[in-house]
């Protein structure tokens, strides 16, 4: 009987070190990446502005949440560069920004002053980076929003960008990989699509930009698909029952609204 259970525990000893596809570890379901539609998680800490409570200082803003790999490289500095030249843009359409890497506060501060006091890139000069930029020596941050990818490097953090809307809930998450910049038009054109979307209930085709036709929500009804198509005219118009398009009214654009 005793070399039965001796058995047993055994065999469970030996399959419980497996894990079977399409099944999760106990540690990466600690580190649950946050997805769409989900809220924010919330935290606290120290950056280059002083301590934040995200998102609750946010609240009644959009922000875009944003990691880069590490002070003092290359791609990095083009990005800083780039994002604080835009901020004044982002912050018209009530977005603000937060970064974030793997460095000391330290860190961040000596990096963020070479860049105003040395850097020129693409006619950018005398950058002054204004937005928060978070310590995350720990990794704390970085791994709660899955910043950080061990098969791409398990000491710094991703390319991620996580759009976090006034509510507090995760809109949209881009990530990009070590080597390669971000497109900020796109970032900011993915802002601009998701408030035009909230706030006239429409959705956007593919490479939409400001003041493009908008799609008009499907039928949802075989009586709602032919009276819409029937009733096509000034104010949309329609390619087949399942697809009618619009224009919108000036100011109803949040890019146009700003102007």
């Amino acid at each position: 009987m005793r070399k039965r259970i001796g058995y047993l525990v055994l065999a469970l000893a030996i399959v419980s070190t497996f894990v079977l596809p399409g099944t999760v570890s106990g540690e990466e379901a600690a580190q649950h990446i946050p997805l769409i539609g989900e809220n924010a998680p919330a935290f606290k800490a120290q950056t280059t502005q002083g301590m934040i409570n995200f998102p609750s200082d946010y609240k009644g803003k959009w922000v875009i949440l944003f990691s880069h790999p590490a002070d003092f490289t290359p791609v990095c500095t083009t990005e800083f560069m780039t994002f604080a030249k835009m901020a004044p843009e982002f912050k018209a359409l009530n977005c603000e920004l937060v970064g974030l890497s793997i460095d000391s506060n330290y860190s961040h501060i000596a990096w963020l002053r070479t860049i105003k006091e040395k850097i020129k890139y693409k006619g950018m000069e005398n950058v002054e980076v204004n937005f928060p930029v978070i310590a995350d020596i720990k990794m704390d941050v970085a791994k709660t929003y899955g910043m950080l990818q061990p098969s791409a490097d398990d000491t710094k953090a991703v390319r991620a960008v996580f759009y976090v809307d006034p509510e507090g809930v995760i809109r949209a998450i881009l990530y990009y990989p070590l080597s390669n910049g971000r497109n900020f038009s796109e970032i900011k054109r993915l802002l601009i699509a998701m408030q035009t979307s909230d706030k006239n209930n429409v959705a956007t085709p593919a490479d939409w930009q400001p003041g493009d036709d908008v799609i008009i929500p499907p039928p949802g009804s075989c009586g709602v698909a032919k009276d819409r198509v029937e009733k096509a005219g000034e104010d949309y118009y329609c390619l087949d029952w399942f697809m009618c398009l619009k224009k919108l009214p000036m100011g109803e654009n949040p890019a146009e609204a700003k102007q």
